[in-house]
């Protein structure tokens, strides 16, 4: 992908997880990719409306990355909710065919969170992979070119 792509950030309030949206913004940043004219930011009350956002606006964007944080409580409604979000997703991703990052993380209590913080960042590599897959392919050490060249003359 010669241009950089146009990319969708939907954050949810609840559970407030500004550190996921930080390291994705920081590998946006570091993939040299224009926040002023290749990101469009919305935040949303909490996860369960990630997906309606999304939906309403991926026509205009290459890409979008999901990002909250859904704690467990005493309810059977964390399975729910987070089952809910993640089939949502997915049916977008499918039927508009194009990549969106799920950095909605599901966890027990708040220490967990922030271990999983790197998770934005992962989110965001994983939609410019789908985006061009052959772009972080490009470079290959001699180490790996061996196994590679190993692996092919046992098929």
């Amino acid at each position: 992908m010669k241009k950089k792509p146009k990319i969708l950030i939907v954050m949810s309030r609840y559970n407030e997880p500004r550190e996921l949206y930080e390291s994705a913004c920081n590998e946006l940043k570091k993939r040299k990719i224009n926040f002023e004219t290749n990101v469009r930011n919305i935040r949303v009350n909490g996860a369960f409306e990630i997906p309606v956002t999304i939906a309403r606006n991926i026509n205009k964007f290459d890409a979008a990355i999901a990002i909250g944080i859904i704690i467990k409580g005493e309810t059977p409604n964390f399975n729910l909710i987070s089952q809910a979000i993640t089939n949502g997703i997915m049916e977008l991703s499918i039927l508009h065919k194009k990549p969106i990052g799920n950095a909605i993380i599901t966890c027990l209590n708040f220490d967990q969170a922030e271990e999983r913080k790197h998770k934005g960042k992962e989110a965001v590599e994983a939609v410019l992979d789908v985006l061009d897959p052959n772009a972080n392919n490009l470079k290959v050490s001699k180490k790996q070119a061996k196994l590679y060249s190993f692996i092919r003359k046992l098929k």
